[in-house]
């Protein structure tokens, strides 16, 4: 008997201590009901349904255009200061991102003249689509109309609200998507290049005749010649685009620009195991009641098996706080409008778009030391915190005027604020409500974001 009682006492405890695990773990009560299984693998850090996942396969060495293009990203005598490269803003030990954590940069001919947005990633652009308005064409072959046709039309269109559960919703709006830069103005890495090359406040190389003539006293002028005949230097518009289609070969060609190798990526796989706070964080990431980040940033593999980009590629305009640190704010006057301008000059008679910046990639977030399009904050865990509290709190978001009053919104003039997203989640709440995301779930998602840095070794 009392054998027994003992066992009745050691399963009672088992059983209390298995429920203490259930209820204080990541996975809600009513999962374990509906499937206990893949309930109990997340609850081990699992992933209960691993895909292999269909990677780029990098060529076993460069091309000769690659190997160019690679000594040009790297080249700082074709800058007009002669002290900037590319990779002198695209780190790459740095995960091609800004070296560090200044709202902008500083370039042109004398180094002193300043930027007016961050610098974003290179990494993963080689698989960005072209900016296109509306929806993805059903086919490869298919036409899409017009830019301006497209914009005219989305001006009826209402927004779709996004959900994690429900991301094929905001496919049937007509919305802007793909393109390179913050605002979209450049289609291919050959575009993309040319911006910094020739901007005055960042590489400022000048004219297409002096950046050819740079080239042609490169030490690699020989190969160009070798690559792309002996009278390339006879057109310097010529010569120059050659030599950026060199660059973007390098970009397509070196696994770092596109590695895919976070601990994200090999949880997918099977192949890696989240710890608790992670693991609470993924599941913050895709609850349309939390978090909400997965709606924006597709986390799933494509259903080929290719590796997510955890960007949907689309626009959003978010009312990210004022940056006083770039010189250009002073002007009070002055406002950086993305899609409609001032860089971007096809969209700006389309005043839906006004304020309106690309969704970048969250692959290696947690290695930035700068983000949104403004350079508005340095920490993961303060952009988390400005999705948590802009509407709930926005005193803690946005300075407060003479008179007060908390200035929301001031990066953006007022008549554009109808723009501003307020639907999607968190972002649908209003003053006074409680915070979708509590402080330990702060910290719980921004673990997460940390597991989605290239560089992570398995079993290791």
């Amino acid at each position: 008997m009392r054998i027994l009682a003992s066992l009745v006492l050691i399963v009672t405890l088992g059983v209390c201590a298995a429920l203490g695990w259930v209820l204080q773990g990541p996975i809600p009560l009513a999962d374990w009901f509906s499937n206990p299984v893949a309930s109990f693998q997340l609850a081990r850090g699992e992933n209960p349904s691993p895909v292999q996942l269909v990677r780029p396969v990098p060529p076993a060495q460069f091309s000769i255009v690659a190997e160019v293009g690679r000594q040009i990203f790297f080249d700082t005598s074709l800058s007009g200061s002669g002290k900037l490269s590319c990779a002198s803003c695209h780190d790459p030990a740095n995960h091609y991102g800004p070296p560090t954590g200044s709202s902008i940069v500083y370039g042109g001919p004398d180094m002193h003249s300043p930027g007016v947005r961050a610098v974003p990633t290179l990494t993963y652009l080689s698989f960005q689509k072209n900016f296109y308005i509306g929806p993805d064409p059903a086919g490869d072959s298919d036409v899409m109309p017009a830019l301006p046709q497209l914009a005219k039309a989305a001006q009826s269109a209402a927004r779709t609200v996004k959900t994690a559960q429900s991301t094929a919703q905001s496919a049937a709006n007509i919305v802007p998507a793909g393109g390179l830069f913050w605002d979209g103005r450049a289609d291919t890495l050959q575009q993309q290049a040319m911006g910094p090359l020739t901007s005055p406040y960042e590489m400022d190389g000048g004219s297409a005749q002096t950046i050819a003539a740079k080239l042609q006293a490169a030490p690699y002028a020989s190969t160009l010649k070798q690559l792309f005949g002996d009278g390339i230097f006879s057109d310097p518009s010529i010569a120059v685009s050659e030599a950026l289609f060199a660059v973007a070969r390098y970009q397509i060609e070196d696994r770092d620009f596109h590695a895919y190798t976070s601990k994200y990526d090999y949880w997918l796989e099977g192949k890696a195991r989240l710890n608790p706070a992670e693991m609470r964080g993924y599941i913050l990431f895709n609850d349309p009641a939390k978090g909400d980040c997965g709606a924006c940033h597709l986390d799933q593999p494509t259903p080929d098996h290719r590796p997510p980009q955890l960007t949907d590629t689309q626009y959003e305009a978010l009312g990210v706080p004022r940056n006083p640190d770039i010189p250009a704010n002073q002007d009070p006057h002055y406002y950086d409008l993305g899609l409609c301008g001032p860089y971007r000059t096809d969209l700006q008679t389309q005043t839906q778009y006004c304020g309106m910046f690309l969704t970048p990639t969250l692959r290696n977030t947690a290695t930035r030391k700068v983000f949104f399009h403004n350079g508005a904050y340095h920490t993961l865990r303060d952009v988390v915190e400005f999705y948590n509290l802009r509407d709930v709190d926005p005193g803690k978001i946005y300075p407060t005027g003479p008179d007060g009053k908390v200035k929301k919104f001031n990066d953006l003039p007022k008549k554009y604020w109808a723009n501003i997203d307020n639907t999607d989640p968190p972002l649908n709440r209003r003053l006074g409500d409680k915070p979708a995301l509590t402080d330990a779930e702060v910290s719980d998602l921004v673990a997460f974001l940390k597991t989605l840095t290239d560089g992570y070794k398995p079993g290791a």
